[in-house]
């Protein structure tokens, strides 16, 4: 057994680069570190946690892609990752990151509506 696989564990540090990622693991570390639960973090676990979130927004895109408006342009709008977290189960945890955009004047219009209704 070498001293990369001691204990039968594989040390694959030395492989987990920001060559393998494309998000900044330097910004994931950050926002994991934003946690009061975090006291250090493990680089394997940065680097898994880095990965996971670059397939999951990978996932994301392509979903709304697919369910989305800008196939024959070949482009990807903010509407159709609202229109995905709204329609997707998967995603419909998402609604209160990704809200459907409303024009200010109808935004407007439901406030007034409400204030209306609860008189």
């Amino acid at each position: 057994m070498s001293a990369n696989n001691a204990g039968g564990k594989v040390n694959v540090s030395h492989s987990l680069t920001n060559k393998n990622v494309s998000l900044p693991m330097s910004r994931v570390k950050l926002i994991m570190k934003s946690s009061p639960d975090v006291s250090s973090i493990n680089q394997d676990a940065l680097f898994l946690t880095t990965k996971a979130t670059e397939l999951f927004v990978q996932y994301l895109a392509q979903c709304s892609f697919k369910n989305g408006s800008g196939k024959e342009k070949n482009t990807l709008a903010y509407s159709d990752l609202a229109n995905a977290a709204e329609q997707s189960e998967t995603f419909q945890f998402l609604t209160d990151i990704l809200p459907k955009k409303i024009l200010a004047k109808d935004y407007l219009r439901s406030l007034e509506e409400r204030t209306e209704d609860s008189d």
